[in-house]
């Protein structure tokens, strides 16, 4: 799986723009699937079963960005975030944009930052010497560039929310040999910015019942925000985030199947952030949601952290609730 994660992770695809993360997901579902489509937003869909209840499983292929709004004379870039970019992770950071073009992030001299720092004070600089020889115009994208890199058991690497929710579900269908459900594993667009995808996608699907797989993040590094999350003790169980509550049945069937076949997991209320669940739980007359996590350190950074055993065991998790008989009550 480390090969597929370094791959989907090095992909460019921040919110509105994943059509290049879809085409490598779409290789790799394509021999394994039952029907592959993609919808009118970008989603891509498959089928696996056709049989049973229906089940959506929801793991998104954006990542957060950056849009130039203003080119200055002098060919400096202005810009706003796409998703939810925190403005401490941007001084001295490199970026590129979808047309291929690299910059390095600036600040204002700190004598000229008076009050806390946003985003207003920040530039990219591409090389340019003016705004005619500035190769980004307004409305360009950019993401953050960093290499995959591996400490430990810990994997490295932008945009591992939600790419390694992608490679989960991907190796996932790998792994599934038969299911008594007709599942819909959804790789959806725009996740970043307030879950967009997720909810037409659901609504085309009509889910008797779904899972979002996504990152969540930690309680374990020096002065944290306080939270039952670590690196390392398996898959979060969401019981609630800052936009939705799982479904009670749903947590009952995580955390059964989870103690029945000896899988370490951790239960997880997220304060701030949520998931593709938010949306899918109220899309039609409502459909009885949860969320798998994966314990993920510096959410939302170029460099978010993953355990590799978290990863394989929420692969583990995901096979055995796929395999296994239909809840009673759901």
């Amino acid at each position: 799986m480390k090969a597929l994660i370094q791959k989907l992770a090095e992909a460019t695809g921040p919110s509105g723009h994943e059509s290049a993360v879809r085409d490598l997901i779409r290789a790799e579902v394509d021999p394994l699937a039952d029907e592959v489509r993609v919808d009118a937003l970008g989603n891509l869909i498959v089928r696996k079963g056709q049989k049973g209840k229906k089940l959506m499983l929801a793991a998104h292929m954006d990542e957060i960005g950056l849009i130039a709004t203003h080119i200055d004379e002098i060919g400096f870039v202005r810009f706003t975030n796409v998703g939810g970019v925190f403005v401490r992770n941007l001084p001295g950071g490199r970026v590129r944009f979808l047309n291929g073009t690299r910059g390095v992030i600036g600040t204002h001299p700190a004598d000229k930052l008076k009050g806390s720092f946003s985003l207003d004070k920040a530039f990219i600089d591409v090389g340019a010497s003016s705004q005619k020889n500035c190769p980004v115009k307004v409305g360009d994208m950019a993401v953050f560039e960093r290499p995959f890199s591996e400490l430990g058991k810990r994997l490295v690497a932008k945009s591992l929310d939600d790419r390694v929710g992608v490679a989960v579900m991907i190796e996932t269908l790998r792994r599934l040999k038969s299911t008594p459900f007709e599942i819909y594993f959804v790789f959806t667009v725009q996740e970043e910015i307030v879950e967009r995808g997720a909810g037409p996608a659901a609504y085309g699907i009509a889910p008797d019942l779904a899972l979002a797989v996504d990152v969540t993040s930690t309680g374990d590094t020096p002065e944290a925000h306080k939270m039952e999350v670590s690196l390392g003790k398996g898959p979060a169980i969401k019981i609630r985030d800052q936009a939705m509550i799982s479904d009670p049945r749903i947590v009952a069937w995580m955390t059964s199947t989870a103690e029945k076949t000896g899988l370490p997991y951790q239960r997880e209320v997220l304060e701030l952030g949520t998931s593709d669940a938010r949306m899918i739980q109220v899309s039609r007359a409502g459909v009885p949601t949860g969320c798998l996590s994966i314990p993920c350190r510096y959410v939302h950074s170029p460099s978010e952290m993953v355990d590799y055993d978290d990863v394989q065991n929420t692969v583990q998790l995901m096979v055995a609730l796929l395999s296994a008989p239909v809840p009673v009550g759901l």
